[in-house]
């Protein structure tokens, strides 16, 4: 099939009904999403939602037994010039450890027929000029996550694929990283990013994508999908009468779990407000020791979301 070129949305992200079946596993499952130009979408799942999957196939490294994963319309393969469409980081870059830096990169522009300056402004751009002439064997692990990333940006791509780019970097890297990305978004351009950071998504991701077991549990804007949860905050409680309260937020129709950070008990109380957790308590648990709203943040989010499993990833 000849390559075909990106139609005037060559940003938008589309992902419809993509299932991955692998000998009777299912690691996607009917997943449907949209990732938007201009913004920044953080892809977000427990260890084995299917996120890598996703990536795999929206990358045609991995053919899906149903549904589609397209850019700009087109299936990745179907780009007549991919790298200058999607810059993708997934992998290590699969350069030579005997190699430098800059000559890795300037292979990758002769294979994709870009001229070999882009060697050195990709470079620049990830601040790894010092280090250009330095093989790739002697480079740290951030050293490493810049070069993959430079290796993205080689053919100026309108969409960025990024699978744990944060990786390996120090807090300053990180920093720049989330610069980057905005600034990128900035540009009119797309990034979809995964990452086990959340901290990290909640700061830089205009949207987000939340996946768990290969299914779609939420999408929309980071502020609306944490905000949308205020009812699932938990409200912390401990007393020194525990069994007393627990029966009487219980008779109240609250959700009540209990937990022991420390080795003190606490109840985690959720359905009722803060001003209800603290009457009752007052009535029926004796001594209060503390009570607080737990914050509402993109991490409770998630963890409500997933049920809280396994490591965020």
């Amino acid at each position: 099939m000849a390559g075909k070129g990106p139609n005037s949305e060559s940003g938008t992200i589309e992902v419809k009904g993509l299932t991955k079946r692998y000998r009777g596993v299912v690691a996607v499952d009917n997943l449907s999403f949209t990732v938007a130009p201009r913004r920044v979408t953080g892809f977000l799942g427990p260890n084995g939602a299917g996120k890598t999957t996703t990536l795999r196939m929206l990358l045609s490294l991995a053919a899906p037994s149903a549904g589609t994963a397209t850019i700009g319309g087109y299936r990745y393969e179907e780009l007549a010039e991919p790298l200058k469409t999607v810059g993708a980081m997934l992998d290590e870059s699969g350069a030579h450890k005997s190699r430098t830096g800059r000559d890795h990169l300037r292979v990758q522009c002769a294979a994709a027929g870009l001229p070999a300056r882009k060697a050195d402004e990709v470079l620049d751009l990830v601040g790894l000029t010092p280090a250009a002439r330095r093989r790739y064997g002697e480079y740290s692990l951030g050293m490493r996550q810049r070069l993959n990333l430079a290796q993205a940006l080689l053919g100026d791509p309108a969409v960025l694929v990024l699978d744990e780019p944060a990786n390996g970097l120090d807090p300053e890297g990180i920093a720049w990283m989330r610069e980057l990305l905005r600034n990128f978004a900035a540009e009119g351009r797309t990034v979809l990013v995964s990452s086990h950071l959340i901290s990290e998504v909640e700061q830089t991701a205009d949207d987000l994508v939340i996946i768990n077991r290969g299914r779609l549990v939420a999408q929309g804007a980071t502020r609306e999908v944490v905000s949308g949860l205020s009812r699932a905050r938990r409200v912390r409680v401990r007393v020194s009468r525990t069994v007393d309260l627990e029966a009487a937020l219980t008779s109240a129709g609250a959700t009540v779990t209990a937990g022991v950070p420390g080795g003190e008990e606490v109840l985690l109380v959720s359905g009722l407000e803060t001003a209800a957790v603290s009457s009752l308590a007052a009535a029926h648990g004796g001594e209060l020791y503390e009570l607080a709203e737990e914050k509402r943040d993109l991490e409770h989010a998630f963890l409500h979301l997933t049920g809280g499993e396994a490591t965020i990833r």
